[in-house]
């Protein structure tokens, strides 16, 4: 427990609320990114003589940032929606996305899932040209460096007369600004008539394509995760590949590829970011989770009475753990999902401390026995050290730690929110010592050969990689 992902997009083609099926969309991202939310719609498939793209976004939820309201201004059948946890940037409404430029002629929304690595150097490059920029977020310098590309190809926006050369012009700017920007990097783009996703070269951060309605009806989604498109009652069709673009106007969908490059998912969308009913790059997230525990219990069993996984990333852990352990499941630990999240902490100790709060053991389950824990990751070592003094005021006899990822040893410039090196535990302590701190009668990780081969097992056709930076220190970016 300690990650945080940065972003869940969601686009929305040729639907006749397009506002609320984003809606529901972003809902079902929610635990990608809970500081701000928006959603940008554009009426013009509709009304070609009064083309405009609205935006409405704001600090919290979906829930907090939307009321019934906002949806009757919200008119139009092509969206693009985000939910945003700040990693490049602060934590502001100026950060918030969809970020929207608007010109004479025309307007675009952009909504971005990643982190660039070259966003400062493209920034002054933009401002050197003239650029004038409302946040510090890289994912402004994305949209200003399409625009840029844009007006260089000869691109008017908004000038009907001219709509098929524009919506090609644009295409060919986004593909430039994609060739550019170096990092993680799923997005969805908006213009008036067209909806465009791109997805880094290597895949790192995640983006499908889905369909709406029946086959009468072009109507399409793209989203950071299939669950999104299982949220409105939509197909998935498929993943959109590493370095691909695609896109959706009224004469259908067409893909491009703009860079060939070994697919790098990050390996933590499996561990713990991606919702458990989520299918990502073929490899359902459950069965993956599941897999890991099998191959933790298989190179770390020993004799326990009970396992249990930690709410909520770690539960499908522990229940692969169980069954090839032979040991068995039971819920052990219950997550209040009501904590209000806007409670902040004023001192570390305090947020700790709110691990109590969170997490509550059933005394039942636990008392007198040997216990298998499981949990997704050990980042710092204070949410693990809270676990362990849980379970052991419920009168736990003994408790076993396992982790279902490799010790995290390097931070992440790739999209997640990680501590600096000296701040992982992993990274400062050796394997008996981070036992010690947190207070377990044994520790074991899953080794990432392991990991790896759970992942592999899980696969169904394609080729595969992952990104396993933030274990080894060896990043594709």
């Amino acid at each position: 427990m300690g990650f945080h992902d940065e972003c869940g997009v969601t686009g929305i083609f040729g639907a006749e609320n397009a506002a609320g099926l984003s809606y529901f969309a972003l809902t079902s991202l929610q635990h990608r990114g809970q500081e701000s939310a928006g959603i940008a719609v554009s009426n013009g498939l509709n009304d070609e003589s009064n083309k405009k793209i609205i935006l409405h976004k704001g600090i919290g939820l979906v829930g907090e940032v939307f009321k019934q309201s906002d949806f009757e201004k919200l008119k139009g059948s092509i969206a693009v929606g985000h939910v945003r946890y700040a990693t490049a940037g602060g934590r502001t409404i100026d950060n918030a996305q969809p970020f929207l430029n608007t010109f004479k002629n025309g307007s675009i929304a952009l909504a971005h899932n990643g982190q660039l690595v070259n966003h400062t150097e493209l920034r002054e490059m933009l401002e050197d040209y003239g650029s004038t920029f409302s946040s510090t977020s890289d994912s402004e310098v994305i949209l200003k460096l399409i625009v840029r590309k844009f007006i260089e190809n000869g691109g008017h926006l908004g000038r009907s007369v001219k709509e098929e050369l524009n919506q090609k012009l644009f295409i060919e700017a986004v593909k430039q600004a994609a060739q550019l920007i170096k990092g993680s990097f799923a997005l969805c783009i908006m213009t008036e008539n067209m909806l465009i996703g791109v997805r880094d070269p290597y895949g790192i951060r995640p983006l499908c394509l889905g369909k709406l309605g029946d086959d009468s009806m072009a109507s399409y989604i793209i989203a950071s995760e299939s669950c999104a498109i299982d949220s409105v009652n939509g197909t998935f069709l498929r993943d959109i590949a590493p370095g691909e673009i695609v896109v959706i106007n009224k004469e259908g969908v067409r893909e491009l590829s703009y860079s060939q490059i070994q697919k790098q998912t990050c390996i933590f969308e499996y561990v713990y970011f991606a919702r458990p009913d989520s299918v990502i790059d073929g490899i359902a997230v459950q069965q993956a989770r599941y897999k890991m525990g099998e191959i933790l219990a298989q190179e770390s069993g020993l004799k326990a009475d009970v396992v249990i996984g930690v709410p909520d990333s770690g539960i499908g852990a522990a229940q692969g753990y169980a069954m090839a352990s032979g040991i068995p499941y039971v819920t052990g630990i219950i997550k209040n999902k009501y904590i209000g999240r806007t409670f902040i902490a004023p001192t570390q100790a305090e947020r700790e401390a709110m691990v109590f709060v969170k997490l509550n053991a059933i005394k039942s389950d636990l008392e007198g026995k040997r216990v298998v824990v499981i949990d997704d990751s050990i980042v710092r070592g204070t949410t693990s050290r809270r676990l362990v003094e849980i379970l052991r005021r419920a009168g736990a006899k003994e408790v076993h730690f396992r982790v279902s990822s490799p010790p995290v040893k390097f931070p992440c410039h790739l999209g997640i929110d990680t501590p600096s090196k000296n701040e992982l535990i992993s990274s400062t302590h050796e394997l008996e010592e981070i036992r010690a701190e947190i207070g377990a009668d044994s520790l074991a990780f899953i080794s990432l050969e392991g990991m790896i081969k759970a992942l592999q097992s899980c696969c169904k056709g394609g080729a595969h990689g992952w990104c396993r930076g933030c274990f080894n220190g060896e990043y594709p970016v």
